[in-house]
């Protein structure tokens, strides 16, 4: 993969023991960086420890793929200041000064009544200020404020009401997704624990994915597939920005629903998690404004330092999540290339399909 002169750059700094003045030159901005040995991801499974340097490399060296996934997408940040061993939160709204080179997005907040900015990640600087600001996981909204080039005939007033915002642009994704969850126990967990990874879980998650597929190809529906990083699958079905998030996510339902009557033993769409067990979870109500999922190519919290990766349908049923890492991910992309690198240019007709209307 050849990287542009301003990601060599900034490698090339990175790789510096001493970081000059803590701080990285990136293209006309200067970013602070604190504690670059700082460890985010402590050695264990058998993996090597990384630290904010190796993700600020890796971020750095993934924006040719990361940008297109970010642009103009309000961010939900998931931050570990002190690594996986520490505390972390979600932030949707920033409230401590932003970088001049940060964009920003002034929008109203349903849960607080209230508008607020919501960080946008436009350029490599601002992508570095995130990895400084322990934001291991890029988690993006499924719609963008721009209107290019399919939603000119809607607002980009996103403040002041919830009105406002429903009859935005940001109300209109341009996916429909689909989360798999296995909640397959591997018998390690603890009580009330979330699954955690193991083989055969995963692999009862592929043959839904593909169920789902069938569908969606019966309805001329484009698909792509990607490992969450952690135990499951998402699947993003780029659409015409012409339906709201209301009926995307009643769409979703009904396919959903119809995949869980055909194999009611092996897939749930139950919301009491104590009623999943043992099955894969088809999660439609993600399909929500405000809701995110972390992007293509997004570090993932978890041992290892996964990454959500791309794959082809054709190599979902050999693949496993942690054949993706942090350390690795780039001799895939080497090989395969980016899988996703033209996926909004693949968009549906949602409306014409289901006979929606906004």
């Amino acid at each position: 993969m050849r990287l542009p002169a301003d990601v060599r750059s900034i490698l090339e700094q990175l790789d510096e023991p001493r970081l000059l003045k803590d701080q990285l030159r990136v293209a006309d901005h200067t970013v602070r960086v604190t504690h670059p040995e700082r460890v985010f991801w402590p050695a264990s499974h058998g993996y090597p420890a990384y630290t904010k340097r190796d993700l600020l490399k890796y971020l750095v060296r993934a924006w040719p793929l990361l940008a297109p996934h970010l642009r103009d997408r309000p961010l939900t940040l998931k931050r570990y200041p002190y690594g996986l061993t520490g505390k972390h939160f979600f932030q949707k709204h920033v409230e401590i000064p932003l970088p001049d080179f940060v964009d920003r997005e002034c929008m109203f907040a349903e849960q607080h009544a209230a508008s607020g900015e919501n960080v946008i990640c436009n350029n490599l600087a601002t992508l570095v200020w995130l990895g400084q600001m322990s934001d291991i996981e890029l988690h993006t909204w499924y719609s963008r404020r721009s209107v290019e080039p399919d939603a000119h005939n809607l607002p980009r007033t996103f403040a002041g009401s919830v009105e406002a915002l429903e009859a935005s642009v940001l109300n209109y994704p341009d996916f429909m997704v689909f989360d798999l969850d296995p909640y397959v126990y591997s018998g390690r967990e603890r009580a009330r624990e979330e699954p955690q990874l193991h083989r055969e879980g995963f692999l009862r998650t592929v043959e839904p994915a593909f169920w789902l597929k069938e569908v969606l190809d019966q309805l001329h529906l484009p698909s792509f597939v990607k490992t969450s990083g952690k135990t499951g699958l998402h699947i993003f079905v780029p659409i015409l920005r012409q339906l709201n998030y209301d009926l995307v996510r009643s769409i979703s339902e009904q396919i959903c629903r119809f995949v869980q009557r055909q194999h009611p033993l092996e897939t749930t769409m139950e919301w009491s998690v104590e009623k999943r067990t043992g099955k894969v979870f088809l999660d439609h109500n993600q399909n929500t404004r405000g809701k995110t999922l972390a992007c293509a190519y997004s570090p993932r919290a978890l041992p290892g330092a996964p990454v959500s990766m791309p794959v082809r349908w054709d190599e979902l049923a050999s693949v496993y999540p942690t054949d993706f890492l942090m350390s690795n991910a780039f001799e895939r992309l080497d090989r395969v290339g980016d899988l996703w690198r033209d996926i909004l240019s693949a968009k549906a007709d949602l409306s014409q399909a289901f006979g929606a209307t906004r």
